[in-house]
């Protein structure tokens, strides 16, 4: 098989929403299965440098792939490159207010505000794009809200002062899917995962070692988290995420993805042994339910080779 032949076949690649729906899913799994790293990370500090480390290391990860995938980068307009760039500067925005946020609210808290992107993605479709959803998609999405309510705070909520920076941590991961959406299909999906991840990490180790004073022997004993993380949320992640969202819409990419955090909660019974209540296993069951919602009416044919937006 040769090249050419092998990269057109990666470019029909999926075929119909219900392929794209599936990567969605299993890159939320990805995302899920690195939770128990970062919080382990997050209780030692100094997050901004681990951040840097293991996007970078996420970076390094997939750039021996991406010269060996070939792509066409000299024909690549300078709007696609500053694409990509602009996509890991809305991802290291999001992580950064995000963190600030955590240190004066809780982590339930801040779960479940980060997740109120499922509303905030198609609220900016709407307004700024003329692209309202379909009406099933907000019904999902009001429903997904609601099950992670219930899942990240167990029905218990009260506003502190970390929760407005958390939110706009929210706002920027949903302008960061609206972008991957927008680039996704012009530019090559290693070096979109390349550069993105780059830009994250250098502006998250820069900022990690000028706030936090960070160095690298302050990571000892969360190497584990730092690979494992770079190697499942970056590297497989953030490559795969794209690819889904050349077929699914932003909005309900956003839903799919935020299956993130039922991943976490199911990894974290396995793995760290942590219980979930009858509230939290509600907030399960309806965020399951607007996934299957996000897909009534859907047709899983394939899809032309001219329906995708170059």
């Amino acid at each position: 098989m040769n090249s050419g032949f092998a990269l057109q076949k990666a470019k029909a690649f999926p075929r119909s929403r219900l392929e794209a729906d599936l990567i969605l899913l299993l890159v939320a799994a990805l995302w899920g299965s690195s939770f128990a790293a970062q919080r382990a990370a997050a209780a030692q500090g100094e997050v901004l440098f681990y951040n840097g480390v293991r996007y970078l290391l996420g970076a390094a990860l997939l750039s021996p792939v991406l010269f060996f995938h070939q792509p066409r980068w000299r024909g690549i307009p300078l709007r696609t490159w500053l694409g990509g760039g602009l996509a890991g500067l809305a991802m290291f925005s999001a992580v950064a207010f995000q963190q600030y946020g955590l240190q004066f609210t809780t982590a339930a808290n801040a779960g479940f505000i980060t997740g109120l992107y499922v509303m905030i993605v198609p609220f900016l479709l709407a307004v700024f794009y003329r692209r309202p959803p379909r009406s099933i998609i907000w019904v999902a999405s009001i429903i997904a809200t609601i099950g992670m309510f219930l899942l990240s705070t167990e029905g218990s909520f009260s506003l502190s002062r970390g929760d407005r920076w958390v939110l706009v941590g929210a706002l920027m991961w949903a302008v960061h899917v609206i972008i991957i959406d927008r680039i996704t299909h012009r530019l090559d999906l290693f070096l979109l995962a390349v550069t993105q991840a780059s830009v994250c990490g250098f502006l998250s180790l820069f900022s990690g070692i000028w706030f936090e004073r960070a160095t690298f022997s302050q990571l000892d004993g969360l190497w584990w988290a730092v690979v494992w993380t770079a190697v499942a949320s970056i590297a497989l992640g953030f490559s795969l995420q794209p690819l889904g969202q050349r077929v699914a819409p932003p909005a309900d990419a956003a839903i799919l993805l935020s299956m993130e955090s039922v991943f976490a909660a199911l990894f974290g019974w396995i793995i760290l042994r942590e219980g979930l209540t009858a509230t939290q296993l509600l907030g399960c069951a309806l965020m399951f339910l607007a996934v299957i919602l996000a897909q009534m009416g859907l047709v899983s044919k394939p899809i032309h080779p001219r329906e995708y937006r170059e």
